[in-house]
């Protein structure tokens, strides 16, 4: 029987340093061998033995007793679970910085960790695709410099340890290298509301571990580092901008640094609280083809900028001009939407909004038409004559004509009523003690410098006992004459046939010689029969 033998806290905790021995094997199977301890719990006291004594420890050291017992139970635990592990973990093979894509010029370093005894203990060697790539050496990291596409692979560390002789594989890291990439920029919008900001994002595609570098420039400045208090988050990925600007973006990384491509400009314009104002002179919503118009684009606000204009009309722009008019000279192809907006002289990336549209509308040149009211009058009654556009529109000036035949009589002129020189606002006109027939035109004009209309048709008033048939009396005369002309020549002409066939000298002398004589006296008789017509007219006897 082993006897017991009481002893205090310290006197235990030094007897049982004396007393135990703990021996450990590295081997595969691993043994704890703890002779020199026994450890027994009984009720509320706890007996320690060794193999000399036993020692009784005290109630009073009860507590402090459980604590040195559970701190050595978990020394000696830990220390068990060290050697197992270390014992069965196999070689690994890292990568710092740890990306699973690398571009071209990147760098990259391999460590290898065989993960049992010293490593001053090791030699190491990897091995790219099977193949010897970097021969034994004493060095755990191996780095790559400039990488390129050549060196995309798989790679695996072999371990030798010199004290055994014995070598360990690592896990294989496969490596891809692609070309150098280049940033993405986007941006959720790229106009600048009034007070308004716009959100830039910058990527790297199918890669991590980026930050990101802004920058911004105009066309009379060079590209500048945008202010990083506008960024939203550490790798500046997003940022949020409120001045107008082109815009381009890059991502580094790694050490050294790594730069990508910059990205393509991405444009931002900011719109300014002005408001353009687009107006026209005249104001006239119907124009007609050769009609002159004059657009004004007019900034509210900021009187003392100096600004300047863009147009947009319809089929194409008017690109960013001093001027702020545009005069026209339009034709069918200027019909439609018409707008303008502005920006500062110094400041090519702020601009006004565009202004509410004008839209024209334009046709072909206009005729006039007139009526004449009664179209048969007694002897002194009053005469009224109206004229109208064909195309309702506004802004006119009407004139009004009387046809007067020459003294040949065989054509007529117009001539403009008497006082009526400037023409009138109204579309009528009252002539007061028509005695004679007459013949009437009118045509409109409008603008500065004057656009006219067609003239009307010629109307004619009959007066006294002429017979109003038509206001285009003339015209079936001097068809049925003309007709009339053509018959008796074509009868001529077979008269001539007939005389040639009949082979008489006679006959073709007499038939030139008819011929002759019977034109000159049917054109004789047409000027005479219009002469007394144009006479009939001016003299009031039709």
């Amino acid at each position: 029987m082993i006897p017991e033998q009481s002893c205090t806290l310290l006197q235990c905790q030094s007897q049982t340093k004396a007393s135990t021995s703990l021996s450990f094997r590295t081997n595969v199977s691993t043994e704890l061998d703890v002779s020199k301890i026994s450890l027994f719990l009984v009720g509320t006291k706890w007996t320690y033995f060794t193999d000399r004594t036993s020692v009784k420890a005290s109630e009073l050291d009860l507590k402090m007793g459980h604590t040195l017992l559970s701190v050595l139970l978990l020394h000696l635990l830990n220390t068990l679970l060290y050697y197992v592990h270390a014992q069965v973990l196999d070689a690994v093979l890292m990568t710092d910085p740890n990306w699973s894509t690398f571009f071209t010029g990147e760098f990259v370093t391999f460590i290898c960790d065989m993960n049992e005894g010293e490593d001053a203990d090791w030699e190491y060697k990897i091995n790219k695709d099977g193949r010897d790539y970097v021969p034994y050496n004493t060095h755990q990291r191996y780095t790559l410099a400039s990488l390129s596409a050549g060196d995309s692979g798989d790679y695996q560390c072999v371990g030798h340890r010199r004290s055994s002789n014995s070598t360990k594989n690592s896990n294989t890291v496969s490596l891809t290298v692609s070309a150098k990439p280049k940033a993405t920029l986007t941006a959720d919008t790229t106009t600048i509301s009034v007070g308004g900001s716009v959100t830039l994002t910058c990527s790297v595609q199918n890669s991590v571990g980026w930050k990101y570098e802004w920058f911004r420039r105009t066309q009379r400045t060079s590209e500048v580092l945008v202010d990083p208090v506008r960024t939203n988050d550490e790798l500046n990925t997003v940022i949020s901008v409120s001045q107008g600007g082109i815009y381009q973006c890059r991502g580094t990384r790694g050490k050294p640094v790594y730069y990508t491509d910059i990205s393509d400009e991405v444009t931002i314009e900011k719109t300014l609280s002005n408001e353009a104002v687009l107006r026209r002179q005249p104001d006239w919503t119907q124009m007609f083809r050769g009609e002159r118009i004059t657009l004004t684009c007019e900034i509210h606000g900021g009187e003392t900028t100096q600004w300047v204009y863009e147009w947009r009309r319809p089929q194409y722009y008017v690109h960013w001009t001093d001027d702020n008019h545009q005069t026209l000279i339009v034709s069918e192809s200027s019909s439609g939407d018409y707008m303008c907006r502005s920006r500062p002289r110094d400041d090519s990336y702020s601009s006004t909004e565009w202004s509410k549209s004008i839209t024209l509308s334009v046709s072909d040149k206009p005729k006039a038409v007139l009526s004449v009211s009664p179209s048969w009058l007694s002897p002194g009654a009053s005469l009224i004559l109206s004229c109208e556009v064909e195309h309702p529109s506004a802004g006119w000036r009407f004139y009004w004509y009387k046809i007067v035949p020459d003294l040949s009589g065989t054509s007529y002129s117009y001539e403009l009523l008497p006082g009526r020189i400037s023409g009138t606002e109204q579309d009528s006109y009252i002539i007061h003690g028509q005695t004679q027939t007459a013949g009437y035109k009118c045509r409109a004009g409008r603008g500065d410098p004057e656009y006219y209309t067609y003239y009307s048709k010629p109307t004619f008033v009959w007066s006294g006992g002429s017979s109003p048939e038509s206001s285009s009396f003339t015209d079936p005369l001097i068809t049925g004459l003309v007709s009339g002309i053509f018959l008796t020549m074509i009868l001529l002409l077979l008269l001539l046939c007939c005389c040639r066939q009949m082979k008489d000298p006679h006959c073709n002398r007499l038939s030139q010689s008819q011929n002759m004589n019977q034109a000159s006296a049917t054109l004789q008789t047409v000027n005479q029969n219009e002469s007394q017509i144009y006479s009939s007219l001016l003299h009031g006897q039709l």
